[in-house]
């Protein structure tokens, strides 16, 4: 007789104000062991919607809670009426969360939504218990991607214009793009949603001055860093760096692209899971 696989409680996919936003979020909530353990926030990459996750998602624990959203301006959030900062956003996130009752959570940001999750775990470390930064840097101050690969993500035109992603996806993604690029245009057209492209610059703003190179010490949360081997946008020397600085992270590099924890989800979210199910020292 088979044992049965536990069943994931179903996401609930809604609206939710905060502070005069209407912000869009996935909640699944976490059942048996997890029941009464923290969710896994999700902060996704630059122009895209909380769907493109799915993968990750779908890989992960069934049993554990996982909450996503989309940025403000992003997907199907409201455009706020002005640009914000990192910081403004990230305690936006934290009203977030305290608005969908989680006291504490853990927290794995991608790519943009690593920086996020940066200024998260030190500006409300009291709620972050573990962080996860993937495929991610330390803002402007980190070892830059090619010339030719920051033009082509000064621009939202690739989550717009699916022949142009699929042209690119191998020199921006690399990894599996580089043979199958036709797996980059799916994840951005296929899933995601499109916001207003003022939002896509908002992001961008946000992130214009700001580097957490100067406050990695601080941040004194359990951190996972994972990098890809073969990432044009992040080059391995970055998470490398961050692993070094962070007082309590451990690596993961992994023989792969940008996109790897989508795109090799069932291959790496067994290490996010082993980190997170680790006992936390007090």
């Amino acid at each position: 007789m088979t044992a049965e696989l536990p069943l994931a409680a179903p996401d609930t996919v809604r609206t939710v104000a905060v502070r005069g936003i209407a912000a869009r979020v996935s909640v699944r909530p976490g059942v048996g062991r997890f029941v009464h353990e923290p969710p896994l926030l999700l902060c996704n990459g630059i122009g895209v919607s909380l769907e493109v996750l799915q993968p990750l998602v779908d890989a992960l624990d069934p049993e554990r809670g996982v909450v996503r959203f989309d940025v403000p301006g992003v997907g199907g959030s409201a455009l706020p009426p002005l640009p914000y900062p990192i910081a403004g956003l990230a305690s936006w996130v934290s009203a977030l969360m305290s608005k969908l009752g989680h006291r504490e959570f853990d927290v794995l940001g991608l790519s943009w939504g690593g920086g996020l999750a940066q200024q998260l775990a030190v500006q409300s470390r009291k709620r972050v218990r573990r962080v996860v930064l993937v495929a991610t840097g330390t803002g402007f101050l980190m070892v830059p991607a090619h010339p030719s690969v920051l033009a082509k993500m000064a621009t939202p035109r690739r989550h717009r214009d699916p022949a142009y992603a699929r042209r690119i996806a191998a020199d921006i993604y690399g990894g599996t793009m580089r043979t199958d690029p036709e797996k980059g245009a799916q994840l951005l057209h296929a899933v995601t949603r499109s916001g207003p492209k003022r939002g896509y610059y908002y992001q961008l703003a946000a992130m214009t001055g700001w580097s957490s190179l100067p406050f990695l010490g601080l941040i004194r949360q359990p951190t996972l860093v994972m990098g890809g081997t073969d990432d044009p946008i992040i080059p391995a020397a970055n998470p490398r760096l961050q692993a070094r600085l962070i007082p309590h992270a451990r690596l993961h590099l992994y023989d792969g692209g940008h996109l790897g924890i989508v795109t090799e989800a069932d291959e790496l979210a067994p290490v996010v899971e082993r980190f997170l199910d680790e006992e936390t020292p007090s």
